[in-house]
């Protein structure tokens, strides 16, 4: 590309692309591994997002091998810790993924920036110690985080009837959980 127009196959394979597509799947994926990671153990009160402050819940429960369990069930050992864990490290990967994606096609198209002002390229290390890529990915987390903080909070003292993320309508602010 040397600044003229592109074609969409051509725009579909430049950094610029990859960078914009991979940045937004980056921050999704951070939100929802680290949504289910945190709340293992993190509690609020009122919060229709939150497990019940002191009780265990079916899903905190030591899984038992049946005739209808998942194999990794039956099969205990390493393969039933995996798959114990399989949510938050599928996120996890896709998130990896995602952020390495994210960070070529973002140096992808800086060199190419470059290239158009006449300036030599950056290499990659030099790239990822600068600030434009920082830049790009916390200005994207940050928004994750305001919309998982806002509905954990906003649930405590409003409702949706109808809504598998609200309590119910008569339900008590302080009520923990649906």
């Amino acid at each position: 590309m040397n600044g003229k127009q592109v074609s969409l196959s051509h725009y579909l394979t430049s950094g610029h692309f990859i960078s914009a597509t991979f940045e937004n799947f980056e921050s999704e994926f951070l939100q929802m591994s680290l949504y289910v990671l945190i709340t293992i153990g993190l509690r609020q009160i009122g919060s229709a997002e939150s497990k019940k402050l002191e009780e265990n819940e079916d899903v905190d429960r030591e899984p038992r091998p049946s005739s209808d369990a998942p194999w990794p069930v039956k099969r205990g050992g390493w393969i039933l810790w995996l798959y114990s864990n399989s949510l938050s490290i599928a996120f996890c990967i896709l998130f990896l993924i995602c952020w390495a994606l994210h960070f070529y096609g973002s140096w992808e198209n800086n060199n190419l920036e470059l290239s158009l002002k006449g300036k030599p390229e950056e290499n990659i290390l030099h790239y990822l110690g600068g600030s434009k890529f920082w830049f790009e990915t916390f200005q994207n987390w940050q928004s994750e985080f305001l919309s998982v903080a806002s509905i954990v909070l906003l649930t405590i003292f409003l409702r949706q009837k109808g809504s598998p993320e609200s309590k119910p309508v008569d339900s008590p602010d302080w009520k923990t959980g649906k």
